[in-house]
């Protein structure tokens, strides 16, 4: 009876780890170091960074599914193609929504909504992934791997804002007396905090692996 509960509960942990994997151990920006484009470029600040990655996360998962459904039926040569196209039409969902209900993010966002047709993560995902597995491991990993990119924006674009602006959301967070460090809203700074936020991950891997050969 032992044996048929643990049976049970392994592809739950299959699926978890499907799941959380984007967050960490196969994060898009920190670990693949993909779509580094729009990363450096719309994280000015934490909405700016929260915005490009929920629309990623309707991207990616809606191409996923879409992919994982018909993969059986795109032939071998033009399934690139294909994917394009559907990742193209899920870019333009959301691309015409920022224009009709958030045209000041739209605006702010500029071109790099349009460019997510061309994103590696989406189209590695769909490539990878998606045409190789099922629908609901292919949704798993999409929102995994999509959340794990948000989450990442959202941090990078937050701590440019704080040391850029003063400002967290919006709000102020840091007083009058504040100096803005203007280079953090500047290339410079996107590069610098991407730098700090790659080597605090690998150092956090480096010491749970020390302490996992330790024995702690």
């Amino acid at each position: 009876m032992a044996s048929k509960k643990s049976g049970d509960l392994k592809p739950v942990e299959n699926n978890i780890h499907e799941f959380m994997k984007g967050f960490w151990k196969e994060n898009p920006i920190l670990v693949t170091v993909l779509g580094l484009c729009p990363t450096l470029a719309v994280t000015t600040s934490a909405i700016n960074g929260l915005t490009m990655g929920l629309a990623v996360v309707f991207v990616l998962t809606c191409s996923s599914l879409i992919v994982s459904v018909v993969r059986d039926f795109v032939p071998k040569q033009v399934r690139i193609a294909c994917f394009v196209v559907i990742i193209a039409t899920f870019v333009t969902m959301v691309d015409l929504f920022l224009k009709a209900f958030l045209l000041d993010l739209s605006k702010a966002l500029g071109p790099f909504i349009p460019l997510i047709v061309v994103n590696c993560i989406i189209l590695g995902r769909a490539e990878a992934f998606a045409s190789k597995n099922s629908v609901g491991r292919s949704l798993l990993d999409a929102l995994g791997v999509s959340f794990g990119f948000t989450i990442t924006l959202v941090i990078l674009g937050g701590i440019r804002e704080i040391l850029g602006m003063g400002t967290f959301f919006g709000m102020g967070v840091l007083g009058q007396g504040f100096e803005p460090w203007v280079v953090m809203i500047l290339p410079p700074g996107a590069f610098i905090t991407l730098g700090f936020m790659i080597g605090a991950k690998n150092l956090i891997d480096r010491k749970m692996r020390e302490k996992k050969s330790a024995g702690l």
